[in-house]
């Protein structure tokens, strides 16, 4: 169960660092990517910024308070936050009609709850 976590949340981190890049990559651009990417024209620069800053940190909080041994109890509450943050992806894509695209976000919505019930649960750092 314990590889299972760290193998789930290693994914989960380098799916949050490769999102991460809504700071650096213009909207314009990202929208231009793919028809799945159009949901950033609905929002401002500055909100996502904010989202890819929650996915750099929420990365870097699945995997390195674990590694390091510095208040792992972070690595279910950065799954606690991916799986709020998933909710809102998965409310988006409802309200935008984009039902075709809503099982990636679905998939990474279950792994982060996966995350949230093991490490809280029977394979918590603490216990």
């Amino acid at each position: 169960m314990n590889v299972a976590l760290w193998i789930t949340a290693g994914v989960l981190a380098a799916v949050c660092l490769a999102g991460s890049a809504k700071m650096f990559v213009p909207q314009e651009k990202m929208a231009a990517m793919s028809s799945s990417a159009q949901w950033v024209l609905d929002f401002s620069p500055g909100v996502l910024k904010a989202i890819g800053a929650v996915e750099l940190l929420a990365a870097a909080g699945l995997i390195l308070p674990a590694v390091l041994d510095i208040v792992p109890v972070l690595v279910p509450l950065a799954a606690t936050g991916l799986v709020l943050l998933f909710v809102g992806a998965v409310t988006m894509r409802l309200r935008r009609g984009e039902k075709a695209t809503i099982a990636g976000d679905l998939i990474y919505l279950v792994l982060a709850a996966f995350v949230v019930w093991g490490r809280f649960g029977p394979e918590s750092f603490t216990g």
